[in-house]
């Protein structure tokens, strides 16, 4: 448990620390872009005019358009007191005068109607400032230069500025001033002056949005690229379009040519840009219609996703792969249904932090349900190696086809025993510690040789030990794996013999039977507790013929000879009756064995030493 906590704790600060710094920010913006930002309905009395491609080729270059043209637009569409836009909003710098008469009618247009509102421009940089006690702060924004329209129409007009705020790391706009305050002065964005003149118009108190020391807030968007009505400026101006269309409306007259460099990235389209003017169609709806997003704290964000986190992994902790995958989806699935919810009611917060966690926490988990079944396996293997060869875990694990499961199938298998010549009397002429040593170096000796050949050692019986080969999988030249064995083990014992009468004085020898036949071979037992061995006649006769075998001696049926014959050497010790069987077997003790000759006939015979 306490290490599920501390689990849970670093993905808890891990969260913490990445939401608070800010390190998933631009992908945390992607995301809100594609989850949440969704067009809705544009409002209708927001009308673009456009200076588009076709006002250019009938006006002609826009940077040499005489004034007058948007003298002619506004009386165009202020037809009378009763016929007239609410307010007509021009996205476009008029800077120095011209010093023609177009300057002075223009701002006459302006003062005669009294709803235009006219762009201006601040240049922002940052510097440091001295308070009182002499401290210097770093501000973030102040203006080094203030780009206005000509005097004659800033009287006639209603500034409001026009600078863009474009998020510093994916530059897609999804900010806007709301004023800004210059040397205690208030002045209102254009989005916001041109607001603030229509609830003059409609009779209404105008609401200002949540804003930061900057007088900046989060709008949402209402409409994609073209989705507010837009018609071309010269459609206007010639008639075209009667001036009724504009009635009452908020009327915005902007670049809408690629060429006009007043195209912008913006959370509604990823496959294309906005242009300006679309831009503050959509603040002004946001204004209008209180569609600006409360952004949390980035500190109240970083906790909850820290709590969250937590959780959800100590959740994770206790259950299986496929609930905490469950949990985790869910969770994820959630929290982006949960914050779906917060955008359109105007709250907004870290979007993608706490489904990637999600995604990290399960993939922790996976992996520890698998290092957990990859080391449990390993124990099984490790286990399992003392009753089988390598070779045969090597080929369950290749093959993942073995399974522990009550029952046996009939196959055709060698079975060796061996067994130590008079232990008995032998055990009770020695001490305890004297006969347990003499007792691990021939089981050593016997599980090294079975192992060899890739046999099965199916159990030690006191002093006996019982092989199985071509089971549990098929094993090429199985009964001469088993022959050799038995050879190996009889050769071996006379080391061990020297070895045992130097140090206890007395003599230790084998006697070695082996048989070949069908047998059924698996798993015997019960549900809870079984036992991996082979039944059978063929079994029986292989220990009938160990029982027989003098020490020093390999006693091989008549079957296992036919089958073995080239490779080996044998006396023929003839038919002996067998205990248990109304028959006798036909015996042959092996006497040699032919290894130039196996390895010349290239039989596959595992891992034997070379003689």
């Amino acid at each position: 448990m306490k290490k599920k906590i501390i689990t849970s704790i670093i993905f808890g600060a891990a969260s913490f620390i990445a939401v608070f710094c800010g390190i998933l920010r631009t992908a945390d913006n992607f995301a809100e872009d594609l989850l949440y930002h969704r067009p809705d309905a544009a409002n209708n009395n927001i009308r673009i005019i456009k200076i588009d491609d076709r006002s250019l080729s009938e006006l002609g270059d826009y940077s040499e358009w005489d004034r007058t043209v948007y003298a002619r637009l506004i009386d165009t569409l202020c037809v009378s007191d009763e016929v007239r836009p609410a307010v007509i909003g021009f996205d476009i710098l008029f800077g120095e005068p011209r010093g023609d008469a177009a300057d002075s009618e223009l701002a006459a247009a302006a003062e005669r109607h009294g709803n235009v509102v006219c762009a201006f421009s601040y240049v922002f940089e940052r510097e440091l400032k001295s308070d009182d006690n002499g401290k210097l702060t770093l501000t973030n924004l102040s203006p080094s230069q203030k780009i206005t329209p000509y005097d004659e129409l800033a009287r006639a007009s209603h500034p409001g500025f026009v600078n863009a705020i474009n998020d510093k790391r994916d530059g897609v706009i999804r900010q806007a001033f709301y004023y800004f305050d210059e040397g205690g002065e208030r002045e209102y964005s254009f989005g916001a002056q041109a607001y603030r003149n229509y609830a003059e118009y409609k009779g209404f108190e105008p609401k200002s949005p949540p804003v930061n020391e900057n007088g900046v807030f989060t709008f949402r968007y209402s409409g994609a690229p073209s989705a507010y009505e837009n018609v071309s400026l010269s459609d206007v101006l010639s008639g075209r379009i009667p001036p009724e269309t504009f009635n009452g409306c908020i009327v915005l007259v902007g670049a809408y040519a690629a060429g006009m460099m007043d195209e912008y990235s913006v959370p509604t389209s990823k496959s294309g840009k906005m242009f300006g003017v679309e831009i503050h169609a959509n603040i002004i709806q946001s204004l209008i219609e209180g569609k600006y997003i409360y952004r949390l704290p980035v500190l109240a964000s970083a906790l909850i996703c820290a709590l969250l986190c937590g959780a959800v992994s100590l959740i994770c902790s206790n259950l299986t792969v496929g609930k905490s995958a469950a949990v985790c989806g869910g969770a994820a699935a959630l929290r982006l249904g949960a914050g779906a919810v917060m955008f359109h009611s105007g709250i907004a917060g870290t979007v993608i932090a706490f489904p990637m966690f999600c995604v990290i926490i399960l993939g922790y988990h996976i992996g520890e349900h698998y290092y957990i079944a990859r080391r449990a396996k390993k124990e099984i293997e490790n286990a399992f190696s003392k009753y089988v060869a390598p070779q045969v875990i090597e080929k369950i694990n290749d093959s993942g086809s073995y399974s522990l499961t009550l029952g046996g199938e009939c196959r055709e298998v060698a079975v060796l025993f061996v067994d130590i010549r008079g232990f008995t009397p032998l055990s009770e002429s020695l001490e305890p510690t004297q006969v347990v040593d003499i007792l691990n170096s021939y089981l050593e000796l016997t599980t090294s040789c079975i192992f060899r050949y890739g046999g099965t050692l199916d159990k030690f019986v006191g002093d006996a030990t019982m092989a199985v080969f071509n089971a549990p999988f098929d094993t090429d030249n199985y009964i001469l794996r088993a022959v050799l064995t038995a050879w190996d083990i009889v050769q071996g014992g006379n080391a061990i013999e020297e070895k045992f009468i130097e140090k206890y004085g007395k003599h230790v020898g084998f006697g070695v039977g082996v048989n070949c036949g069908p047998a059924v071979v698996g798993n015997i037992g019960c549900s809870f507790r079984m036992d991996y061995t082979a039944i059978g006649d063929t079994v029986n006769t292989a220990a009938r013929l160990e029982a027989n075998a003098p020490r020093g001696t390999v006693y091989i049926s008549r079957d296992v000879y036919e089958e073995v014959k080239e490779y080996i050497t044998v006396d023929e010790v003839g038919e002996i009756p067998l205990k248990g069987k109304s028959k006798g077997v036909f015996v042959y003790s092996v006497t040699n064995v032919d290894m130039e000759r196996i390895k010349a006939d290239e039989k596959d015979i595992g891992d034997s030493p070379k003689k």
